[in-house]
């Protein structure tokens, strides 16, 4: 058991890395404008995704196993409030100290740690559920990311994987002789 928890832990890091590539291959391509722009009043801008990510994962991954994962001082309604001060320079530092987060918990975490349990709005998970749970959640954010950014983008737009119409060329070329983009090419 503790060979499949060992390789869990290395996957789920590689899942997270591969996402946080994503998401800022994607940012990078963003002019400041674009971090505020959102498509409706309903939906919400890269700025706002980075700021409810990073509250989330603050919350989540701070005493990630000792206590719960909906931390008392997390305000989540405010996660969706972008000042119009706010900086692209602050929204990638709302970035980056989301990552740090994760992956500080994720590098302390040990095998046998995967069935212990955790609590996140007082609902029990096991540490791997929590993980689950926590890297479905970024994922389904970075991939707006990358749609607003494709959208914005439009015309401009570099693929983050295959180009479409060159699935035929992915397929016939060696792995060195096609660029893959940022995504990670077991994903």
């Amino acid at each position: 058991m503790t060979d499949l928890a060992s390789h869990y832990l290395e996957e789920i890091k590689r899942q997270f890395r591969g996402h946080k590539r994503m998401g800022e291959a994607a940012m990078n391509q963003l002019e400041e404008k674009d971090f505020f722009a959102a498509l409706d009043p309903e939906s919400n801008s890269v700025a706002t995704l980075v700021k409810h990510i990073a509250g989330n994962a603050r919350s989540r991954f701070t005493d990630f196993l000792t206590s719960d994962g909906e931390k008392p001082n997390r305000f989540r309604d405010q996660e969706f409030e972008v000042s119009a001060r706010t900086t692209r320079e602050e929204v990638m530092r709302w970035w980056t100290e989301t990552w740090l987060h994760v992956f500080s918990t994720l590098d302390s975490l040990k095998p046998e740690d995967m069935q212990r349990t955790v609590t996140i709005r007082q609902e029990p998970h096991t540490v791997m559920q929590a993980l689950n749970r926590a890297l479905a959640h970024y994922a389904q954010h970075i991939g707006q990311i990358v749609f607003l950014a494709k959208h914005l983008r439009s015309d401009n737009w570099q693929t983050l994987s295959i180009p479409r119409g060159k699935s035929e060329d992915y397929k016939t070329a060696s792995p060195k002789g096609f660029s893959r983009g940022t995504h990670d090419s077991k994903t």
